[in-house]
């Protein structure tokens, strides 16, 4: 699989380096019975669960999204720290990367504040030039902002040299938005019957990796192309 040489690499957080569907299906869950909705099934929340609260929630919760807003936060901040699980080999692929001295930078839609103190508590923060979550820029993903805020006073501008690495369908449509090269992070079909290559049909991408593993490939792969890692 042919990629272009990576001078910087975005990441998504969420179910791309580390595994946070219980925690953030368990504040939805609560979050609708707190509500008076029905709760989604964690199907539901997987297929669903992609934009920042300000651009999802006034949709699900009208002009009560405000209150259903804190009432999230108080649930999920409740047990997000002791419940994150780390991908297996996300964390070799950080060390992989720093080691080759490319630019590495999370662009979440988790609130930034929460985002960075997560970021930290698993140690990880070393392995970031920056970490832009939802409300830092004036916009969420899929819009530009955030990925132009992670990548200000730089001097790198998204191109296809830039590899954004995600999950969703937001995170493949902010790619295209910044014309990066997106690289589709995603179970096996038969595992997560959400996550099929056909339920991006609408939103092109570069590559589609399953694992962390096959990340360690692409990045093997690139290390073969000469001059590969950005100059300072």
């Amino acid at each position: 699989m042919h990629l272009p040489k990576p001078h910087a690499i975005i990441f998504d957080w969420d179910n791309t380096l580390v595994d946070t569907w219980p925690v953030i299906h368990h504040a939805m869950v609560q979050t609708f019975n707190d509500m008076g909705h029905v709760p989604w099934t964690l199907d539901e929340t997987r297929e669903r669960v992609r934009r920042s609260m300000r651009d999802a929630f006034p949709e699900l919760f009208g002009d009560r999204w405000e209150e259903a807003g804190k009432k999230y936060q108080q649930h999920y901040l409740s047990s997000h720290l002791s419940a994150l699980n780390p991908l297996p080999e996300a964390l070799e692929v950080l060390k992989a990367i720093k080691a080759a001295g490319v630019h590495c930078v999370v662009v979440s839609n988790k609130k930034g504040p929460t985002l960075r103190k997560e970021v930290a508590n698993i140690g990880w923060s070393e392995y970031f030039n920056a970490i832009i979550g939802a409300d830092d820029a004036a916009r969420d993903k899929p819009h530009r902002d955030p990925v132009l805020l992670a990548f200000d006073k730089t001097g790198i501008e998204p191109n296809p040299n830039v590899w954004f690495v995600g999950d969703s369908d937001v995170d493949l449509e902010c790619a295209l938005n910044t014309g990066c090269t997106a690289i589709l992070y995603g179970e096996s079909a038969k595992d997560h019957p959400a996550y099929t290559d056909t339920h991006f049909h609408e939103q092109p991408y570069h590559a589609h990796i399953y694992n962390h593993g096959e990340m360690l490939d692409l990045l093997e792969a690139a290390a073969d192309q000469k001059d590969w890692r950005r100059k300072a």
